[in-house]
């Protein structure tokens, strides 16, 4: 009995010096606070960030050749033939059928022209900072990439309601995140951590507040299919003749998928089609002599390559960083060898217009 007590005295000893180690360690998540967000022109220009208001780093033409394959009947079902448990093969025309038409759905859109329409006070640079600044917060507290496009998404559509001080606009975009975490997260950031990560400029109870404003506003319809969504049947349909999965291409549609999110002029366009986008310019990217588009693709994307063209050429910019060139958090994140260093690789600087000649299905 003795013994038992000696070793719980140790053990209680031995807690509470982990405890005081922990308390007297310096915080590892690198704050940041937005601050007054630069009124500049649209984040498709490179703005001059050296006024001291520029966001802080978060510590925290060839002839195209048609490939034999574009010409060939789409297989019955690709789905089933993937034989992948995750994309529930036997049921995915059905899913991705209805994901469609929810993408579609007036409440899970935002506004194409919100913030001329709604907001005075926020502009499309200060959106493309918060959403620069919010893959940094995810990539520190390794969230997964659904939650970042969740929040975006959250983002656009509060602002397509509700008129914002860009004083509130890092408020709403933590928030988001807190939202969006709960949803996908196994184990979200608790609030406290989402205040702390802006340096504590809200308090708990101002995102608390705002979190539930959020939610009333968009009237509890938190679940939505995003780009990620579509992206990831778009990836295994382009790799259906692949004997082993084409990581390259994976990432470098991850890559742009994220530089997209940065550019209001990409709010306008449906999430599915954004993706058939992003599939369309990785391939563009990797074999630019073939032509990027395919039968296959059409028939399960529902997209020709002339309904891509518009996306296509603003994503491209993004990637030549002729737009949103001053917005660097996806750029770095991606030129890591985890995801190949799919930043760095460099893509011709004029698509031909032969590219965006459709294709025999």
């Amino acid at each position: 009995m003795a013994d038992q007590e000696n070793c719980m005295r140790v053990t209680r000893a031995a807690k509470k010096r982990a405890a005081a180690a922990m308390a007297q360690a310096p915080p590892t998540k690198k704050r940041v606070v937005l601050g007054e967000l630069p009124n500049l022109p649209n984040v498709g220009s490179v703005p001059n960030l050296g006024d001291g208001s520029e966001k802080p780093k978060c510590r925290a033409k060839r002839k195209v050749k048609r490939a034999a394959a574009q010409r060939e009947e789409p297989p019955q079902n690709i789905d089933v033939e993937l034989d992948d448990p995750q994309m529930c093969g036997s049921y995915a025309s059905d899913i991705y059928d209805y994901l469609h038409n929810m993408e579609m759905e007036a409440k899970r859109r935002p506004l194409p022209d919100y913030l001329e329409k709604v907001q005075r006070d926020v502009t499309a640079n200060m959106r493309g900072v918060l959403v620069d600044w919010l893959v940094e917060v995810a990539e520190e507290y390794k969230l997964v990439s659904d939650t970042l496009y969740l929040s975006i998404s959250y983002i656009d559509r509060f602002l397509s309601l509700n008129a914002l001080n860009r004083q509130r606009l890092q408020l709403l975009g933590v928030s988001s995140m807190l939202i969006a975490s709960k949803y996908e997260e196994i184990s979200p950031p608790h609030v406290d951590e989402f205040c702390y990560i802006t340096d504590n400029t809200y308090t708990k109870e101002q995102v608390v507040k705002m979190e539930a404003d959020i939610l009333k506003s968009l009237k509890f319809e938190m679940g939505n299919p995003t780009v990620k969504t579509f992206l990831r049947r778009f990836t295994r349909v382009t790799q259906e003749n692949d004997k082993t999965p084409n990581l390259q291409l994976e990432f470098l549609g991850y890559y742009l998928a994220e530089l997209s999110l940065l550019d209001y002029t990409c709010v306008k366009f449906l999430p599915s089609l954004v993706a058939a986008a992003v599939v369309f310019l990785s391939r563009f990217t990797i074999r630019p002599k073939l032509h990027p588009w395919n039968s296959s693709l059409q028939h399960y994307s529902g997209y020709k390559p002339s309904d891509l063209k518009e996306c296509v050429l603003i994503i491209h910019a993004l990637q030549l960083s002729r737009r949103g060139g001053s917005l660097q958090a996806v750029r770095e994140k991606y030129k890591q060898h985890k995801f190949k260093c799919v930043a760095t690789l460099s893509s011709p600087t004029e698509i031909p217009a032969s590219c965006f000649e459709d294709v025999k299905v």
